[in-house]
């Protein structure tokens, strides 16, 4: 570690004026920061800490029946709170590493780091999640933009997901037995207008969507219906944990075992 100046500001504009500053950094839960910092992979001079605003914590209902998450608040409340609201998102939220990870990591900082193998991205991905920060609103589509990066400027903070809630929804992974993350995993989503498949933890560019399956599960939301398809292994992780070839074929067994725990 290294000498840095610490802040942790009580309300979002004050954590707003101290990441105008240069080199300042947000700080969630530091699941993946603080081990960052101790490798010198990141040298912040100033970390300020967004756990102790309160309008960045909770989860609700919003106008317009979305289900809404402060940006601050943990897995471990995710996977409390929203469990009748969204169930399918808060399974996923009590999945996430260990019960140490999911009292301290937010959601709002896996979303902002956007690991490859994350979980999130794909509940995002595939919910169509609109990501609030404290400037703007951007639509999940736009909002991850490959391994480790998205929209976020510097210095902005995402201070709420909204989630549109589907009619049916799952979330599978294939986990790596180490870190808990997801070696590959999948969030079906489906709603009046179609179906949204999200995929994480196989791609170099992370999380996308399946296309070709979302095309053949809105014509017929059964597992049957993606009979035939295989997703390309082209542009897949290959690691010591497994081949492209084996996380494509995982795509396709998670997907269909996503589908099945949906119906």
């Amino acid at each position: 570690m290294y000498n840095f100046d610490f802040v942790k500001p009580k309300t979002l504009a004050e954590a707003a004026a101290a990441m105008a500053g240069d080199e300042a950094q947000a700080l969630g839960g530091g699941q993946t920061l603080i081990p960052s910092l101790k490798a010198r992979l990141a040298s912040p001079t100033t970390l300020v800490s967004l756990g102790g605003i309160k309008e960045m914590v909770g989860v609700c209902t919003g106008d317009d029946g979305s289900t809404c998450i402060g940006g601050a608040t943990t897995h471990g409340a995710v996977a409390k709170d929203a469990a009748k609201l969204y169930p399918a998102l808060a399974k996923l939220a009590a999945g996430i590493g260990d019960p140490a990870v999911r009292n301290r990591g937010t959601i709002g900082g896996s979303l902002a780091n956007n690991d490859p193998a994350a979980c999130y991205p794909s509940a995002a991905l595939a919910s169509g999640a609109t990501i609030v920060t404290n400037t703007r609103k951007i639509a999940a589509d736009d909002y991850f933009q490959g391994m480790f990066t998205t929209a976020l400027d510097a210095g902005e903070i995402v201070t709420e997901v909204r989630f549109p809630v589907p009619e049916k929804a799952a979330y599978i992974k294939f986990e790596q037995p180490a870190s808990r993350f997801a070696l590959t995993g999948v969030f079906v989503a489906k709603y009046k207008d179609g179906v949204r498949v999200a995929v994480t933890g196989a791609s170099e560019g992370g999380v996308f969507r399946w296309k070709e399956a979302e095309a053949a599960l809105s014509k017929d939301f059964s597992a049957k219906a993606l009979a035939g398809l295989s997703a390309s292994a082209d542009g897949m992780i290959t690691d010591l944990h497994g081949t492209a070839a084996y996380r494509a074929h995982l795509v396709g067994v998670l997907t269909r075992r996503a589908v099945e725990a949906a119906a």
